[in-house]
C-alpha cells in the first residue's frame, strides 16, 4: 500500500527518498518535516557531525500546492559535510579538477560491530568504505523525512506519536508502561535526552560522560508510543500481515537495534498469564476508559501494548526497541587489517558515543511509516478524504457494537 526506497552515502552529496502510494490531498506541513529532521540531530551524546549539518528535505515531485497529488512524492536532503568529502566520495570515474576535501586513505581495517567485515565478504570491495558509508545511519535522515510524511497521514484519522528514551546503559526507569502519552507529549523539545524521569536522566548523562572518557560507547533503549491508533489494523489470517510482525521488522532495520518487544516484552516470559493478558471489562463510570475510545469496553492494564493477535485493539501502541552500543569506539578493539592480513586496531571513522535519543525519533517515523501503511490498508483510498470518510465510517459502526442495549 505504501512503500519508500532511500537513497545516498553518509558523506556522498545528498540523500534521496521516493515514497509511493500517499492518498492525493493530504495537507503537507514542510516546515513539520524539517523539524523531525532536526529532531534527530539532537540528543546528549552526539558527535561532530550534527554541529556541521543543518537537515531540510527538498520535494522534488508528487506535491503541488501543498497537497499530494497521488503521484510518487521525492525528497532530496543535501549533505552539507560532501565539500570536505568530495576529493573521497566523488562519483566520476576521474576525479574532477574542482573537488574539494582530503585525499582518504582505503578503509582496510574492519570495526567490530558494524558492517564493515560482512560487506566486504558479500560485495568484494578492496576499499571497506564503500560499505560503511551506506552502511551509516546517515541514511535514517531520509527514513524521518519519510515517517514525517505518514504521521501527517496518520494525524487525518486522529493517531499521534511520541517517543521516550527508557534506559542508557545500567541507568532507566522502573517501569516504563506506567510512562503515559501525554507525560511524553508533555517534555521539553530540548530535552538531553527525552527521558520522563529527570533523576533518571541525570543517571544515563553520567553513563554517557564515562563512557566518553573511557573512549567508549554507550546504548540504550526506547519506546514509542501511538496514541489514538484506530482498532483493527493488521490482521491475523497471515504471518506476513501481522501488524507487530512488521513493527519488529521495521524496528530491526534501524542500524544497531539489536532487539524489539511489544508492551511488557521479554518480561511476560517470567510471570504466570494471570498478570500478563489485560482484563476485558464493562466500561462503566470510574474505569479505565477514555471518553472517545473507539473500541467501548475497559482494559485496566495495557501489557499487550495495544496489540493482540497481531491486529490493534485500540489501546495505546506500546513498542520498545533496544540499541546496542554504537560500533566506532575512539580506543578501537582488535581487528585485522585486511590488506596486510596482520593483527590491527580498528578503523576510527567519527561518531557519536550515545545515539539512543536520535534512535528514538527514527523509531518514530519507522513506526509511522508501518501504522499509516495499515490505515491506508484498512480503509483504503486514492485519496484522503475518502480514506477519512470511510475512517469515520467504520468508526460509527463499530461504536454502535458496542452500545448497552
Amino acid at each position: 500500500m505504501l512503500r519508500f526506497l532511500t537513497a545516498g552515502e553518509s558523506h556522498g552529496k545528498a540523500l534521496v527518498t521516493i515514497i509511493e502510494g500517499v492518498p492525493a490531498g493530504l495537507a503537507l506541513d514542510l516546515d513539520a518535516i524539517t523539524l523531525d529532521l532536526r529532531r534527530r540531530q539532537t540528543g546528549y551524546g552526539r558527535g561532530r557531525r550534527m554541529a556541521i549539518e543543518s537537515d531540510r528535505a527538498e520535494p522534488l515531485s508528487g506535491i503541488r500546492h501543498g497537497l499530494s497529488t497521488g503521484a510518487p512524492i521525492a525528497l532530496l536532503i543535501p549533505n552539507k559535510d560532501w565539500e570536505n568529502w568530495q576529493r573521497t566520495m566523488y562519483v566520476e570515474a576521474a576525479m574532477p579538477a574542482e573537488a574539494t576535501g582530503a585525499d582518504r586513505l582505503p578503509v582496510t581495517r574492519p570495526r567490530p560491530g558494524h558492517a564493515d567485515l560482512a560487506g566486504f565478504v558479500k560485495y568484494g570491495h578492496d576499499d571497506m568504505r564503500n560499505v560503511l558509508e551506506r552502511a551509516s545511519a546517515r541514511e535514517t535522515a531520509a527514513r524521518v523525512a519519510v515517517g514525517a510524511i505518514a504521521r501527517q497521514l496518520l494525524l487525518a484519522v486522529g493517531a499521534e506519536i511520541v517517543s521516550h528514551v527508557v534506559s542508557i546503559g545500567s541507568a532507566g526507569l522502573a517501569d516504563r508502561l506506567t510512562v503515559t502519552f501525554d507525560r511524553v507529549r508533555a517534555l521539553a523539545a530540548d530535552s538531553p535526552l527525552h527521558c520522563a524521569d529527570p533523576g533518571v536522566e541525570r543517571q544515563m548523562i553520567a553513563e554517557i560522560d564515562r563512557a566518553r572518557e573511557a573512549g567508549d560507547t554507550m546504548g540504550g533503549s526506547f519506546e514509542v508510543i501511538a496514541h489514538d491508533v484506530p482498532p483493527g489494523l493488521g490482521s491475523y489470517v497471515q504471518w506476513d500481515r501481522k501488524l507487530d510482525g512488521r513493527l519488529a521488522q521495521a524496528l530491526m532495520s534501524i542500524p544497531a537495534i539489536k532487539a524489539v518487544g511489544i508492551g511488557r516484552g521479554p518480561a511476560v516470559a517470567d510471570v504466570p498469564g494471570s498478570r500478563v493478558h489485560d482484563e476485558i471489562l464493562p466500561a462503566l463510570p470510574g474505569r479505565n476508559i477514555r471518553g472517545d475510545a473507539p473500541v467501548g469496553v475497559a482494559r485496566p492494564t495495557n501489557n499487550a501494548g495495544g496489540l493482540e493477535g497481531g491486529v490493534t485493539n485500540g489501546e495505546d501502541l506500546r513498542v520498545i526497541a533496544y540499541m546496542k552500543p554504537i560500533s566506532t569506539l575512539m580506543k578501537p578493539l582488535r581487528s585485522v587489517d585486511l590488506a596486510t592480513m596482520t593483527e590491527s586496531p580498528a578503523a576510527i571513522e567519527r561518531s557519536d558515543v550515545c545515539a539512543v535519543p536520535a534512535a528514538a525519533v527514527v523509531g518514530e517515523a519507522m513506526v509511522a511509516f508501518v501504522l499509516a501503511d495499515a490505515v491506508i490498508e484498512k480503509f483504503g483510498a486514492d485519496s484522503i478524504d475518502e480514506l477519512v470518510r470511510n475512517w469515520k465510517a467504520f468508526r460509527a459502526r463499530t461504536a454502535a457494537r458496542f452500545e448497552r442495549p
